[in-house]
């Protein structure tokens, strides 16, 4: 096997094997006694979420504020990421889908949300690309890497840089969870990889 090849199959493997891990530390970490049951701050589950200032895809400054009053489901990934990444945005898609159908109008209360955790390769143009394969109504934010590692710490999100050999190559470890904020900003709850779209719209749909 090539040199270069071999790299990149050990990249991904290491990357494969790190989401597994950082999956069951997020589900440890924010698991209630039922994953789709709401988790309220008050009942003592961890904070998560707070103030944020990014970049949309438009180009648009955007705020938590801009989003008060709706509900957002957040997922934290990178354009490049070759498959968990587009499966969990397709999910959240088709939940939205699902909703749409059967709530109408009160769909539209539930705001989709990616946000990049690879600032630098995630340009505006790049996430606007992307987001078109999605949801009509994803809001794709990227920012800063100051920026970005400050969401990233309010909502408890893990990632980091994997180095290829290749000067021009990387991948991005991270944990995958999409997470369901209400309309003031706490957390409700969360979905790890594996709910399908039909479990989390059941779950949303309880909310609206």
């Amino acid at each position: 096997m090539p040199k270069t090849l071999l790299a990149r199959t050990i990249a991904l493997l290491s990357l494969a094997l790190s989401l597994v891990l950082a999956g069951f530390v997020g589900w440890t970490l924010l698991r209630a006694p039922d994953d789709r049951t709401a988790v309220r701050a008050g009942a003592g589950a961890a904070a998560i979420g707070g103030p944020f200032t990014l970049t949309d895809q438009h180009g648009e400054r955007r705020t938590e504020k801009d989003f008060a009053g709706q509900f957002k489901l957040i997922y934290f990934g990178f354009t490049y990421c070759p498959d968990i990444c587009p499966t969990e945005l397709q999910t959240m898609s088709a939940a939205l889908k699902s909703l749409e159908e059967s709530q109408g109008s009160a769909a539209e209360q539930v705001t989709p949300i990616f946000i990049t955790i690879d600032p630098e390769r995630d340009t505006v143009e790049q996430m606007r690309a992307y987001a078109a394969h999605f949801h009509p109504r994803l809001v794709a934010l990227t920012g800063t890497e100051a920026e970005i590692a400050s969401v990233a710490k309010a909502y408890r999100v893990y990632y980091a840089r994997v180095e290829d050999e290749s000067a021009d190559y990387y991948m991005m470890d991270h944990s995958s969870i999409i997470y369901l904020m209400g309309p003031d900003g706490e957390f409700l709850t969360h979905f790890g990889a594996g709910t399908s779209a039909d479990q989390m719209a059941e779950s949303i749909e309880q909310y609206l």
